[in-house]
C-alpha cells in the first residue's frame, strides 16, 4: 500500500503533540515552529497552525447515523482497530462523538467504527475490519 498524505489545521502545535503523539500513539516526524508530522499507520499527517481557522462542518448519514463532514482517520484489521478502541475508552479526556459500535452488521462491508475529535475540533473516525478485503465491499 502505498501512503497518503494529509495537511489540516491545529490550534495548538503542543496539545496537538500530546493527541496524536501520546493519546492516538503515532511517531512524531519533523516538525518547525509551524507544523508537526505524524506517523497515523503509515501515513503522513501533516498538523499546521492555523489558530484561526474555523471547522466548517455539517453531516451524512452511514447506515442510519450522522457523521461529521469532513473527517478523517484510519482503516484497521480488527485486532488494531479493538486495542486503539480500549484504549481510547480507558481515557475520560477522549472528546466522543460516536462511542465504538458495529454497522452494516451481516451485511458486506461490515465494520467497527469509532469517531471522536482532536483538541482543535478535527473529527477523526477509525474503521475496524476483519479482512481488509471487505473495505469496498464489491
Amino acid at each position: 500500500m502505498t501512503p497518503f498524505h494529509l495537511a489540516f489545521p491545529v490550534r495548538d502545535l503542543d496539545e496537538t503533540r500530546t493527541f496524536y503523539g501520546e493519546v492516538l500513539g503515532c511517531a512524531i516526524g519533523r516538525s518547525s515552529a509551524t507544523w508537526v508530522d505524524f506517523d497515523l499507520y503509515g501515513h503522513q499527517m501533516s498538523a499546521h497552525l492555523r489558530p484561526q481557522a474555523a471547522q466548517a462542518a455539517s453531516d451524512g448519514k452511514v447506515d442510519g447515523i450522522l457523521v461529521p463532514i469532513p473527517h478523517f482517520g484510519a482503516v484497521l484489521l480488527m485486532d488494531d482497530w479493538q486495542r486503539l478502541a480500549t484504549r481510547l475508552e480507558a481515557r475520560d479526556d477522549i472528546d466522543w462523538l460516536e462511542r465504538p459500535m458495529v454497522r452494516f452488521k451481516g451485511e458486506p462491508g461490515e465494520q467497527a467504527t469509532l469517531f471522536i475529535r482532536d483538541p482543535s475540533g478535527n473529527a477523526l473516525e477509525f474503521k475496524g475490519f476483519r479482512s481488509l478485503e471487505q473495505v469496498f465491499a464489491y
